[in-house]
This record gives C-alpha cells, sequence and structure tokens, in this order.
C-alpha cells in the first residue's frame, strides 16, 4: 500500500526515529496500540474541559514508549480545543530547587506553549491577542459600536476590568490581573516595550523584583514557589478566551530521582504531591498534568516517589490488581509491552512512510519483517526485551542502508545487525546512593 506524507513530515519523522528521539510531528502514520492508554486520558480531557482536573503517571522502561505516548496525547489535546505546554526535566529544571530550577521548567513551558494553530509552540503573544480580540468582539455585538468609535476602547477596558478584578481574588491573581492590565495598556496606547514587559514577566524571565517593579509597578516576580499557581491562573485565562483548558505534560521525571541530595529530592516530591492533591482534590480547574518516568522512579522506597509516603499510600495499587490487567481509573498508566503483532504493524508503517519519503516501492514483504523481528528477538533473549525504540532504529538504519546501497541484499544486512538493549536500563543502581 502506498500512503501519501507531506515530504517535510516524512523527513522530521525519519530523522527523529532515527536518532531514538520522539518527533514531534506525523505520529499519527505510525501509531500503534496504547488504545486503553488513549481512551483513558481523552475521558480526562472530557472531565478537564467540563471544569474538572487531572493528573497522570505515565510509567515503563526506557524505550517503551513514554515520550511516543506524550506527544500522542499532546496532539490529542491540541486538537480537542487544549492549550499544551510541555517540558522535559533536567539537571537545570526540576520542580523546585536553590538555583531557580523551577522558575527554568515553568519558563520552558511558556516558551513550549502551544495551541492548534500555533503547534509548534510560543503561543503565549497569540494567546494574549485573541483575549483582546475576544473582548472586542463581545461590546461590538453587545453595544453595537465599530472599532472606529470613540466609545469602543473605553468599553472594551470595562469589559477587560471587570474579567480582571475576578482574578484578583484568587492565589498571586492580584499579580497576574495587574500584569494582564499593563499588557492590555501597551495595546491600547500601541506600547510595545510595555506589552514585551508584560510578556516577559508572564514567561518568568523578570530574575528581581526592582526590575518587574521599573518595568512594570508590581513588587513579586515568578519564583520556585510560586510557579505553579501561575499555571493554574493560566489555566483559567485560556478558557475565559474560549480554549477548553491547559494540559501541562512533563518528561524525564526520572531526573528527580537522579537528584543525589536527599532534602532537595523530597522538596520536588513535595511540590509534586501538592500538584496531585490539587488536581484530585479539586482545587485547580481546567488543568491538566500529565508526567512520565521509569518504573523504579515510582517505585524506589529509598529515593523514588514510593520514599515519600505522602505520594506512596496515593499512588500504590490495589492488591487487586493482576499481571496483565490494566487498570486505567487511577493516577498512573503502565505501558504494557507492545505484543509481537502490534510491533509487525509498527514496521510496516515504518516500512510504508520510508518508501513514500524516497518515492520507491518498499523492498521488503512480510517475509522479511517477520525475519526482522524474529531475528531482534533471537538477539536480545526474549520478545518482552524489545521496546518500540530498540526497534525502531534499528529497522530505520537498515531501510537506510538499503535505500543508500542498493546493490545490497536484506539477508546481507540482517546477518551483520547487532541489536543491543538500550544503555540507559531501568537499572539505576549504579547512581550513588
Amino acid at each position: 500500500m502506498t500512503i501519501t506524507i507531506p515530504k517535510r513530515v516524512s523527513s522530521a519523522l525519519l530523522g527523529s526515529l532515527a536518532a531514538g528521539v520522539v518527533p514531534r510531528i506525523g505520529l499519527e502514520y505510525i501509531a500503534v496500540g496504547r488504545n486503553q492508554e488513549i481512551k483513558a486520558v481523552l475521558r480526562d480531557l472530557d472531565n478537564i474541559a467540563a471544569g474538572g482536573a487531572g493528573f497522570r503517571i505515565v510509567v515503563g522502561r526506557y524505550g517503551s514508549g513514554k515520550s511516543f505516548l506524550l506527544q500522542l496525547i499532546r496532539n490529542h489535546a491540541m486538537d480537542r480545543g487544549f492549550v499544551v505546554a510541555d517540558a522535559d526535566l533536567s539537571p537545570e529544571r526540576r520542580l523546585t530547587g536553590s538555583q531557580r530550577q523551577g522558575v527554568a521548567t515553568y519558563r520552558e513551558l511558556m516558551k513550549n506553549l502551544a495551541t492548534k494553530t500555533r503547534p509548534d509552540g510560543g503561543a503565549l503573544p497569540a494567546i494574549l491577542e485573541r483575549w483582546i480580540a475576544a473582548f472586542q468582539m463581545q461590546v461590538m455585538q453587545s453595544t453595537g459600536l465599530q472599532q472606529t468609535d470613540p466609545a469602543f476602547m473605553d468599553a472594551v477596558e470595562r469589559q477587560i476590568m471587570a474579567v480582571i478584578a475576578s482574578m484578583e481574588g484568587l492565589v498571586h491573581g492580584f499579580d497576574f490581573a495587574s500584569v494582564l492590565a499593563s499588557y492590555w495598556r501597551g495595546h491600547r496606547l500601541g506600547d510595545d516595550e510595555l506589552k514585551d514587559a508584560a510578556l516577559r514577566w508572564l514567561r518568568g524571565e523578570f530574575a528581581t523584583k526592582t526590575d518587574a517593579r521599573q518595568a512594570l509597578g508590581v513588587r513579586v516576580i515568578i519564583d520556585d514557589d510560586s510557579w505553579y499557581d501561575y499555571i493554574k491562573l493560566m489555566a483559567q485565562l485560556v478558557v475565559g478566551i474560549g480554549y477548553q483548558g491547559l494540559i501541562i505534560i512533563l518528561d524525564e521525571m526520572v531526573n528527580l530521582y537522579k537528584i543525589s541530595h536527599s532534602q532537595a529530592r523530597q522538596a520536588n516530591y513535595e511540590k509534586y504531591l501538592t500538584m496531585f492533591n490539587d488536581t484530585m482534590q479539586g482545587k485547580a480547574s481546567y488543568l491538566g498534568i500529565i508526567s512520565a518516568g521509569t518504573t523504579q522512579f515510582v517505585e524506589d522506597t529509598r529515593r523514588g516517589l514510593f520514599s515519600y509516603e505522602a505520594l506512596r499510600s496515593r499512588l500504590a495499587e490495589s492488591r487487586f490488581t493482576q499481571p496483565g490487567l490494566l487498570d486505567t481509573s487511577g493516577p498512573i498508566l503502565r505501558l504494557q509491552t507492545l505484543s509481537y503483532e502490534e510491533l509487525f504493524v509498527l514496521l510496516t508503517r515504518l516500512l510504508e512512510v520510508h518508501a513514500a519519503h524516497y518515492g520507491q516501492a518498499p523492498r521488503l514483504g512480510e517475509a522479511e519483517l517477520t525475519q526482522f523481528l524474529q531475528e531482534a528477538v533471537n538477539r536480545l533473549g526474549a520478545e518482552e526485551l524489545l521496546t518500540p525504540r530498540e526497534v525502531i532504529r534499528d529497522f530505520i538504519t537498515l531501510l537506510n542502508l538499503l535505500e543508500q546501497h542498493p546493490e545490497l541484499e536484506f539477508g546481507q544486512l540482517l546477518g551483520g545487525l547487532e541489536f543491543h538493549q538500550d544503555e540507559n536500563k531501568d537499572d539505576l543502581a549504579e547512581f550513588v546512593l
């Protein structure tokens, strides 16, 4: 079967997969399995759009498809009218830290703020402009005034100030509202410097309160203690504009597990607990938080989430849970190993994308794909050791070699192909405890 796929999409897709990273676009061409997990998250999105909140942890071994699933969720959420922000945690980006690591995560989230019309991130200015345009449309519809009428801007300002005043009762709402008012003033007066200052503040880019006071007249800045409160305020803002809600996606949560200092690690888990409690107890609205980490990050009782008793008691699964029975109602979504049949479908779709990209007929058939999978199982030792990342990376390499060296045969390459388990194993005992 021949598929039609834009060259820029197939190029990004194949390039990312060959490098072992998850592509941002084109996932729908190769997605297989994970139907139960996706259905569970889509139910969460319905609840969030109705004014609720959601919290999920995607758990699986390295290379099992956690990041891939997060990107699928991201795309589904944007298609359903949500604003989405994602960030990968790292030693420089945590939930909190003595060197503003929490703000660094917030800044990354704001940089990656995305909508269906701005899927590549950087959507904050567009969101604020849509916020103002929504008020302008309301005024035109309710009063009959046109933008050229002298009273039009005054009527818009009254509408905006009424909404801003309603935010002031929320935690940190007064300062958030003050900055929004500054952005509106900059818009009305044509003062791009004031608008830029408001954007910088909302993105967490002010380092000192003095700078913020001089630029905007506010006496606070977004810091490690408060950044999550501003996420909740941002959710309220985007819903007021007409979006369904705000979805926050945090990948590479294992970086919290890797924090060597126990107090710093516990402080991050405490922040994570706050986020869990807010979303699960109804203290947040129109907000979804989805994160991903390894099994050991969650279950290690010495330094994982289960080392923090309040999290362990909330996240531990029921004793009725059994192997092979996936319970998608709790906060943890455990990724099951893709079946042999699902991996075969995955290879088929990769082959179709590769052939479409190079404008060629696929050189491999079902027999070759079956042989490739069987060889991978034999080399790695067991079918359950196969992860999508390992299979995809090796298969793309094989297809590239066949395309670049047409004189070679599949059997020649397969015999010399080395299959390796991912170097980042679940066993993280090499970290100093």
